[in-house]
């Protein structure tokens, strides 16, 4: 190599160095001015360990107190249905009774509404369970039908999981978290020639739990999924570090 060509290319490493050393600045204007910022996401996969299904079931009569009597009826075989599944007394927890009057609109010969008149009582009472044997609790809401067999009205809503230790996963998403952006800081001032100083502000954002492997949207508010046994949970930490910067 001649010496012209020696220094068009020792000129084109300088160059070179000079717009990236540019391009970092532009990418982390901050570290010019004394501190990087920088936000780092603590994630896990959990299981839930508590289960709640609730169902509602329904008469409908003409007369008040048979339909009282009826509902009692439909009670018993709900909860012997229960208990005949292994499920315990603090387990289920019946809700009152709800009564509503149902009436039935009255048309004239031309079609035009000219009333109404009481055509019958509907009585409703809700049934919750709560447990954490989850396992038993799923097999029971797919049981269900033995219940419609004996001739009540049930309607079925579909398991809400839940976790009981949401306090200790939380406090360890936010070390991984922070760890996270930490690392992320010491790379970036690495880069610059510099080093990580003191921590002096640190954000944290909303705890957000989805479904495993579901196209769930985080919310601004934060998201809760209940339908979804196997969730995934994180939550985002936001760090600002003061640097050193040896090349002053």
């Amino acid at each position: 190599m001649n010496v012209n060509n020696t220094i068009i290319f020792s000129t084109a490493i300088v160059i070179a160095v000079g717009i990236a050393c540019i391009t970092f600045l532009n990418r982390y204007p901050s570290i010019e001015k004394g501190y990087v910022e920088v936000k780092g996401m603590g994630q896990t996969n959990f299981e839930s360990n508590l289960i709640v299904w609730e169902g509602t079931f329904k008469v409908e009569y003409k007369n008040l107190r048979d339909a009282y009597i009826n509902l009692t009826n439909h009670r018993k075989i709900v909860e012997s249905f229960l208990i005949s599944n292994d499920l315990k007394d603090d387990e289920i927890v019946f809700g009152p009774v709800s009564t509503d009057e149902i009436f039935e609109n009255i048309y004239s010969q031309k079609g035009d509404l000219v009333g109404e008149k009481f055509k019958t009582y509907k009585l409703s009472q809700k049934v919750m369970i709560e447990s954490k044997d989850v396992a038993k609790i799923e097999k029971v809401s797919r049981l269900v039908t033995d219940v419609l067999n004996n001739g009540v009205q049930f309607y079925s809503k579909s398991p809400r999981y839940y976790y009981t230790d949401l306090s200790d996963l939380k406090l360890d998403l936010i070390s991984k978290a922070t760890e996270d952006a930490r690392l992320r800081a010491e790379n970036i001032v690495l880069k610059s020639g510099a080093s990580l100083d003191k921590l002096v502000k640190a954000d944290m954002g909303i705890l957000q739990i989805v479904g495993q492997n579901s196209d769930e949207n985080f919310s601004w508010g934060g998201s809760f999924n209940t339908s979804s046994k196997k969730k995934t949970a994180s939550i985002t930490i936001k760090l600002r570090y003061t640097i050193n910067n040896k090349t002053k």
